[in-house]
């Protein structure tokens, strides 16, 4: 079956139908209302164990606990010694009720595994996991870099157990966040993908929706697990992460070399996107963006956005290339054997990241511009990657999420709030790992070939906004916005 075929039967929940650009896909609402059918999705399952305390670790264990509200038991599996225990404890969980211990403990005992360790610990520890799961038992990951690494290297997970995938499009701190949210306004949360890789017991695509509705999803969508690691490092690499740091650094010096203030440049760049640009976008779509631009704004926007797209579409087609290829899954197992030895360094310390402590110290909304010139790099870039990910043949509602939704309703808003560092270093660590390596790329490409093609004037550049208007994926985002919670995410 193709990514473009994909299609799938529950038991449980209302399955339904969505239109997007032309084809037809499968969803499943979210919902408070619908923690009831829980305990019906995880038939068979007597506990949940949520193996590792990081970002979506310390998220998805308390957003499972608080909608089974002790219909299943959650547990949450760590290293022996790690000094999480401490923070799972705050957070309610015990050893007292078996709500907390050691990893291996955890999983033997658990018949849905959850597994949210590092990837790079993933690889390390595979063998160990998958021999301490019960035949039977089901697998989950929010990420596929397993699946990846297990290709590259000629292995494969147990032939006895599930395998099911459940992604949120979003950092572990949204992924909390907008579920305490819903307790407000139900449907709040953050939107996810779900795979079913292996289903032996017949009951993995229940437990995968179960899974993401437990988790406070407004929409699930499916994928592959294959197709979700593609799209997932590509796009963390991309305009996700990689792509937005380099590109307001480059616009930032560009900007000071035009005479703006520190202070203005800062504004023009990195404010302007994740402020008024990424709050548009995520309610009217990158054609609203485009259209709330008065005509002078408009033809700024698409001598940017035809300048910055063929390099970006270039590079982002070496980001995929990388990834599908097993190199980028190479390289970030390398890169964890080196991190004791040399840790990763703090990325905001240049005069631009300091400038922007300041800046957003003494912020005033209303007063951040809607600057055309960066509206037109940011989509010209996040569009080569809407391209790219069509052209490998990505299911429509994944490409928005990934390339769209996952930045304007979950990064971007973080990182307007405490910087790009923030950002970036409460992301995983093949997430850190990407951004550090590829924004450079995007900076370097924007302002050696989009910016000077921008100031020579004899260069027409209109080539690449031609298709813009008329591209499928403003449709994609109309029916997607149309399943958006009525509430922005708080960042406290």
């Amino acid at each position: 079956m193709t990514d473009q075929e994909l299609d799938f039967e529950t038991a449980v929940f209302d399955k339904e139908y969505i239109e997007l650009g032309g084809r037809r896909e499968a969803i499943v609402r979210g919902g408070r209302h619908l923690f009831d059918r829980l305990p019906a999705a995880f038939a068979g399952v007597n506990q949940i164990g949520v193996i590792g305390w990081g970002p979506q670790g310390s998220a998805q264990a308390q957003n499972l606990r608080d909608s089974l509200n002790g219909a299943i038991k959650v547990s949450v599996g760590l290293r022996a010694g790690s000094s999480s225990f401490a923070k799972a404890r705050a957070a309610g969980f015990s050893e007292d009720d078996g709500t907390l211990g050691e990893m291996f403990d955890v999983i033997a005992a658990s018949d849905l595994v959850i597994l949210l360790i590092s990837d790079a610990a993933q690889t390390e520890l595979a063998e160990q996991v998958f021999a301490a799961l019960r035949p039977g038992t089901t697998l989950g990951l929010s990420h596929g870099f397993l699946l990846g690494y297990l290709t590259d290297a000629g292995g494969q997970f147990p032939a006895e157990i599930d395998v099911i995938g459940v992604c949120p499009k979003g950092m572990g701190a949204s992924v909390r966040a907008l579920y305490v949210q819903g307790a407000e306004v139900n449907g709040a949360g953050i939107n996810a993908s779900f795979a079913v890789h292996q289903d032996v017991t017949g009951h993995a695509t229940d437990r995968a929706l179960g899974w993401a509705v437990g988790l406070g999803a407004p929409y699930t969508f499916q994928t592959t697990l294959h197709s979700e690691y593609l799209s997932d490092l590509s796009g963390e690499r991309g305009i996700l992460l990689g792509g937005v740091h380099g590109i307001v650094e480059s616009l930032y010096r560009r900007f000071r070399d035009q005479g703006l203030s520190a202070d203005d440049a800062f504004r023009h760049s990195t404010e302007a996107v994740t402020g008024p640009i990424s709050r548009i976008i995520s309610k009217d779509g990158l054609i609203g963006l485009y259209q709330q631009l008065d005509a002078e704004g408009q033809a700024t926007f698409a001598r940017a956005y035809s300048a910055s797209y063929p390099p970006a579409l270039e590079l982002t087609h070496e980001i995929y290339d990388e990834v599908r290829s097993g190199n980028e899954i190479r390289s970030v197992v390398l890169a964890g054997h080196r991190l004791g030895r040399f840790p990763m360094g703090k990325i905001d310390q240049s005069t631009m990241w300091q400038v922007g402590v300041r800046v957003r110290a003494e912020r005033a909304d209303h007063e951040i511009p809607l600057d055309p010139f960066t509206a037109g790099v940011f989509c010209g870039v996040l569009m080569a990657q809407v391209d790219v990910l069509l052209e490998h043949g990505h299911p429509y509602s994944e490409i928005a999420n990934e390339s769209v939704i996952e930045a304007v309703d979950s990064l971007n808003p973080y990182m307007h709030a405490r910087g790009v560092a923030y950002m970036v270093d409460n992301c995983s660590t093949t997430a850190r790992l990407g951004s550090r390596k590829w924004a450079p790329r995007f900076d370097y490409l924007l302002t050696q070939q989009a910016y000077p093609e921008v100031d020579d004037p004899t260069q027409t550049l209109d080539g690449p906004f031609k298709e813009f208007e008329a591209h499928l994926i403003h449709d994609v985002l109309r029916v997607c916005a149309e399943m958006r919670p009525s509430v922005d995410i708080f960042v406290e």
